[in-house]
């Protein structure tokens, strides 16, 4: 019997304590956006380059990567953003302008052609913030990692997708990811990598993908037939219940990767969809091929594969497993060049590359990775064309400003968090509670700085900014720290801290007009 996903997913998290206490460290080293070294179908239709010889951009926030896509000179000027820090909702807001349409809560590519979004330094991760491509093209996403974005529950974006591509997407590159879920759909997630509606001409390589009921599709339904021309290669599904992926209509490259525990069933062609399966590594698995839950069959053909502790389902009248030997339905032509390496090898030089923070390694194509030439665009030492402020601009307008709240524990006072002094604290009574800053007039405020105390960093784990005035929610997040949002004018604003691992100690609550 399969176990349920929350088990499986304790397991996995009980592996990885047992990997770190082995001495296998998690790195994330310095990278830069290797624009040269795209293949598969990205290379196709004129090419996917991204920013290339455009600004480069360092952002913090994701407020700041809308902001520079913002600042462009128009929608298609070439942009290389870098990326570092945690990007979640309590500092990603809606920035408008000629050359972009943004909103808060999700990284909207939209609109908009010539950008790459790249991790750096300590690495980017997205927090529970999914990045939406949208009537967009000649984007490159590379060295990021995007994890835990709902589609229900809270807080929500981008449709429960970690990446997604919809309505007339033209070549897209997705590098050296990591996208992952912690459970399926009845808990609130939906799929890794969507590419619906006319997306085209997409390359993910590189890649992790792992702990979701599904990794992703091409196409969202029997008549979202316009699709496809994809290629996966190089990249490791791992804990997925289906979906790696599934095409309805289209065609699909898949080479060198490696899944490991497809839990029902993983590459599901379907609707008259055509992939070629080429020197994968099929491990601890459950009908890797064939079409599933539907009777309007897809094709395949496939070479070199491993099949390793694989089952296969009976056929049925929605169910026709490619297996136990699989043979090739079809012909599938590829227009670019590439090199397979041998099948045997995939998991460990899969295992070597793929993810963010692998420093872009590559494989030669003889199973060994090999660090790729700099695009010779990038400087050695990049200094970022605008460094990302690490603190807000202006004064700080709680000094000398009023203070409320609820669940006020003892021997702690409401103005402690406005009086500019860190070994002060306020703190609710037990793990949830609300604190106030309000003025005796209206105050423009569009960014806020939570501070926790010394010795209480990180317990708050999730939280709302209200305007009081109205009840409006500004802005969401996981972390205290800052959060960004388009100017308000109001008399009063409210942290609500609504989860917190223990009970939380705020030292500053920080408001600024900009």
């Amino acid at each position: 019997m399969k176990r349920p996903l929350a088990l499986r997913l304790s397991a996995l998290s009980a592996a990885t304590a047992l990997a770190a206490a082995a001495g296998i460290a998690l790195t994330s080293p310095e990278a830069t956006a290797a624009t040269g070294g795209v293949t598969g179908y990205a290379t196709q239709n004129g090419g996917t380059t991204g920013g290339a010889g455009g600004q480069r951009v360092r952002a913090t926030t994701g407020t700041e990567i809308h902001a520079a896509l913002c600042g462009r000179a128009s929608s298609s000027t070439p942009i290389i953003i870098e990326v570092e820090g945690t990007i979640n909702h309590g500092n990603t807001g809606k920035v408008s302008g000629g050359s972009c349409n943004t909103a808060a809560g999700v990284i909207e590519l939209k609109q908009i052609s010539n950008v790459t979004l790249v991790g750096v330094g300590v690495g980017a991760v997205f927090d529970q913030l999914g990045i939406h491509i949208r009537q967009s093209s000649n984007i490159i996403i590379q060295n990021v990692t995007v994890r835990n974005v709902k589609k229900s529950g809270s807080p929500t974006s981008n449709g429960g997708d970690a990446i997604g591509m919809e309505s007339d997407v033209r070549n897209v590159w997705v590098d050296h990811a990591t996208l992952e879920a912690s459970g399926g759909e009845s808990e609130g997630y939906d799929g890794l990598f969507d590419m619906k509606d006319n997306t085209q001409y997409v390359t993910l390589s590189y890649s992790v993908l792992r702990n979701s009921g599904r990794g992703g599709l091409i196409g969202s339904s029997e008549s979202d037939l316009s699709n496809g021309y994809v290629t996966f290669h190089h990249n490791r599904y791992e804990n997925i219940d289906s979906r790696a992926p599934l095409l309805r209509g289209g065609t699909a490259h898949a080479y060198n990767n490696h899944y490991v525990s497809l839990n029902e069933s993983g590459i599901n062609s379907r609707a008259g969809a055509k992939v070629k399966v080429d020197n994968n590594y099929f491990e601890d698995s459950k009908d890797v091929l064939g079409t599933f839950y539907t009777d309007q069959r897809g094709s395949w053909q496939v070479a070199g594969n491993v099949f390793d502790n694989v089952t296969w389902s009976s056929p049925g009248s929605e169910n026709y497993p490619a297996g136990p030997n699989p043979q090739s339905t079809t012909t599938v032509n590829i227009p670019y060049a590439y090199t397979l390496d041998a099948a045997g090898c995939v998991p460990d030089v899969v295992r070597r590359t793929a993810g963010a923070g692998t420093g872009l390694q590559v494989s030669d194509g003889n199973c060994t990775p090999q660090t790729p030439a700099p695009d010779p665009s990038t400087p050695t030492t990049p200094p970022p064309t605008t460094p990302g402020p690490t603190e807000p601009g202006g004064a700080n307008l709680s000094l000398g400003a009023g203070a409320d709240g609820s669940s006020k524990a003892d021997g702690t006072s409401y103005g402690n968090v406005r009086d500019g002094n860190l070994s002060t604290y306020w703190s609710p009574s037990g793990s949830t509670g609300s604190v106030s800053v309000k003025w005796g007039s209206a105050s423009s405020v569009s960014r806020v700085v939570v501070r926790e105390a010394s010795g209480a960093t990180g317990v708050v784990r999730a939280w709302r900014l209200l305007n009081a005035d109205t009840g409006a929610v500004l802005a969401t997040g996981t972390t205290a720290g800052t959060a960004t949002f388009p100017q308000t004018s109001l008399k009063k604003i409210t942290f609500e801290i609504t989860s917190a691992s223990g009970t939380p100690r705020v030292a500053e609550f920080e408001t600024y007009a900009s």
